[in-house]
């Protein structure tokens, strides 16, 4: 994908966020390197972040999702957001992040992101500058989401174009809402005989009410409290989920091929 030289970023406290979040390790998801703990050990001390080309993975399905961010007139950081169009067949009026399946000219999660956000919102990629990649999320149809972490440069040049068959609104909400106990309830869960929370949060602009729940809100959370350096104030989780999860999709999934 070819795109357009990136400006600098224009306010110092994101700039200064932007350098920070650059130096985030994201935890070794033990999926990608099945059966190979020296790798893993190995993949510690590195920086980059998760790749499509990584070797010995087993071959999921995989999808990245764009966490764009910008400060608002007083100064807090706020998160782009999209309500899909009612007429998709899967979760039609919903609300996510853009984003969507990797296609096979993506070299990375980071310009399958980039990519689904300039087909979905116009996202010009020269407009945002990429900082860092989060640990990927598998979801029950075992479709590993990446997301992908992306400041916004000069949030007043983007001009959003909505793609109507994909996206029929476009507005933003504070990140730090999702670290907070308010609007907010969880539901328990159960898949594949592991409980898990399941959680929502409402969020009202302008008289209109949005429900934020599911796999975006879980990514939200991740992604608020890496940004913030805090955990969110109420249980994100129940214990030993994550660990559950992954054996049993490694169970599900088979020998690696």
């Amino acid at each position: 994908m070819e795109t357009s030289p990136t400006s600098p970023i224009k306010s110092l406290r994101l700039a200064h966020l932007a350098k920070q979040l650059r130096l985030y390790k994201a935890p070794i998801c033990p999926l990608d390197f099945p059966n190979e703990e020296s790798e893993v050990d190995d993949r510690r001390k590195e920086v980059a972040p998760p790749s499509l080309s990584r070797p010995g993975r087993i071959p999921f399905k995989t999808a990245a999702v764009l966490i764009c961010l910008f400060e608002d007139s007083n100064g807090d950081l706020r998160v782009i957001l999209t309500k899909r169009s009612s007429n998709l067949h899967t979760s039609p009026g919903e609300v996510s992040l853009p984003g969507g399946k990797t296609e096979e000219g993506d070299k990375d999660e980071m310009e399958t992101a980039i990519r689904e956000a300039k087909e979905e919102i116009g996202l010009q990629p020269n407009l945002v500058s990429v900082v860092t990649v989060l640990e990927p999320i598998f979801t029950k149809s075992l479709l590993r989401v990446v997301p992908v972490v992306c400041i916004f440069n000069d949030k007043d040049a983007f001009k959003p174009v909505l793609n109507p068959d994909e996206v029929e609104e476009i507005f933003d909400v504070p990140l730090e809402m999702f670290l907070k106990d308010e609007n907010r309830r969880a539901e328990d869960r159960e898949w594949q005989a592991i409980k898990y929370l399941l959680h929502f949060f409402d969020y009202t602009k302008d008289d209109t009410k949005y429900l934020i729940w599911g796999l975006t809100a879980a990514i939200l959370i991740r992604a608020a409290s890496v940004v913030y350096q805090r955990s969110p104030s109420f249980q994100e989780q129940h214990p030993g989920y994550w660990n559950s999860i992954f054996q049993k999709i490694e169970k599900l999934m088979g020998p690696c091929r």
